[in-house]
């Protein structure tokens, strides 16, 4: 998976970095204020890609004394930032390139080949880049038995969804700019081109806030998926030691590191030999079962009824959940006869 992201990146840093500019020409020769918009979003998503590989070399980090659950949510730090990036040096400069436009009514429609040539151009490599995004994610998905669109909400990974909604931007972008400056050399009107750099803006603040609010969540501490916690609460009770699990806490330490602390009650005979045991054993089971728990914790305690009771509700919850998503996701295929 590290080398997988690290390829699309890539691909996306190379796309990025030719087409920013390309289009930073086009849009000085043309004067075109939604060019210039589309070149600072090249420029911004160029910068963020060096974000995301630093993520990438940074969560790779082994766990030391000073950092004992390891680097994982270096991921989501840079990605935060990436999220950032999109915001101040895309969308700000967009809105601004815009309102300017509206305001000074703008410069006469030149360059209009080579802004398309230009836009063509980026068309295609930012198109690369996305379905380069996209066979990874419809992979990942498909491993998971889940929709595309599943996984992409479902995702603790900040790297390939990060890429593919820069992308996603990207190409929605280059069709706002081919229309402001179509329609701004048609009917001779600049305000077309300085309405198509803020809709750029706007476009790009919303991609900037949707990926900032879902790092910061990760990054503050996000449950496992429904299915995992499900899992864990099930197998735990099945053990003969276990009475009842009081509660069980789950949080992602990086996109495929979870940490798991259950509170348990267990039968009152047990010696600490069979404590022992008992935790050992679980532990083993739960990371045979889901490779992606690195740390599992297990406190042996009283049993606290209404806890316990808000715990099983919550379980339910997430049953009900994860059923509903299993229903939902892609068939699976049939039987071979």
């Amino acid at each position: 998976m590290p080398s997988e992201n690290r390829t699309t990146v890539l691909v996306a840093f190379a796309a990025n970095l030719a087409i920013a500019a390309a289009k930073l020409v086009a849009g000085l020769i043309s004067g075109s204020s939604s060019m210039l918009a589309e070149a600072a979003h090249s420029f911004a998503d160029t910068l963020n890609q060096v974000f995301l590989l630093t993520s990438l070399k940074v969560s790779s980090r082994q766990a030391d004394a000073t950092h004992p659950f390891g680097y994982g949510k270096a991921q989501y730090f840079w990605s935060l930032l990436a999220a950032v990036g999109i915001f101040v040096a895309g969308s700000v400069f967009s809105l601004y390139e815009g309102v300017h436009t509206l305001i000074s009514g703008g410069a006469e429609s030149s360059g209009i080949v080579l802004s398309y040539l230009v836009l063509g151009i980026s068309f295609l490599a930012e198109g690369t880049s996305w379905l380069r995004a996209v066979q990874q994610l419809r992979r990942e998905a498909r491993d998971r038995q889940r929709t595309m669109v599943q996984h992409l909400r479902a995702s603790k990974d900040p790297t390939v969804r990060t890429v593919f909604a820069e992308d996603s931007a990207a190409l929605v972008g280059l069709v706002l700019a081919a229309a402001g400056i179509g329609l701004h050399h048609v009917t001779g009107n600049a305000a077309w081109d300085g309405w198509a750099a803020i809709a750029i803006g706007v476009l790009l603040a919303y991609v900037a806030f949707v990926l900032g609010r879902d790092n910061s969540d990760l990054l503050i501490g996000e449950t496992a998926e429904p299915e995992l916690v499900v899992d864990v609460h099930d197998r735990l009770l099945a053990q003969d030691e276990v009475t009842s699990v009081v509660e069980l806490l789950t949080m992602h330490l990086g996109p495929e590191q979870v940490l798991v602390a259950a509170r348990l009650d267990l039968v009152d005979s047990l010696t600490a030999r069979q404590v022992e045991d008992f935790s050992s054993r679980a532990d083993a089971e739960l990371r045979a079962a889901h490779p992606e728990i690195t740390q599992a914790f297990f406190d042996p305690t009283r049993i606290e009824p209404d806890l316990a009771r808000r715990t099983a509700q919550f379980i339910e919850e997430l049953r009900t959940l994860a059923a509903a998503t299993r229903a939902a996701g892609p068939p699976r295929p049939a039987p071979v006869e």
